[in-house]
């Protein structure tokens, strides 16, 4: 039940996250690009790869990895996104959000590991 209690919470507060990083990007960047969900991806990595990496005991891994980070990511919002962007033939946002996304996704979580280990 507590588990369970750990991911709820920390899932409340990463999509209130997301949400609030979503608004506040689309308020300052009026283009086609992707910008909030590139930033929640390419920050979740890393957090995530920060948490893996530290010593932090299982609620906390339930709460910030699983809760917090899993809702405040989004795998399906960047694969619709990619599937807009192709619809589209825009070519040029559609190569630089996946490049950026699945290359400095993962650096950013390795170097997320290496830091937490520290």
């Amino acid at each position: 039940m507590m588990h369970g209690m750990m991911v709820a919470i920390g899932g409340f507060f990463g999509a209130m996250s997301r949400f609030g990083i979503s608004r506040l990007f689309k308020k300052y960047y009026l283009s086609d690009f992707p910008y909030a969900t590139l930033f929640v991806n390419l920050a979740g990595s890393f957090l995530l790869g920060y948490v893996i990496g530290s010593d932090i005991p299982e609620p906390g891994i339930l709460l910030i990895g699983t809760g917090f980070l899993g809702s405040f990511t989004t795998f399906s919002t960047f694969k619709l996104e990619n599937i807009q962007l192709h619809a589209n033939k825009k070519w040029k946002p559609l190569i630089t959000y996946l490049l950026l996304s699945y290359t400095i996704g993962i650096l950013f979580a390795f170097l997320g590991m290496a830091l937490g280990r520290v």
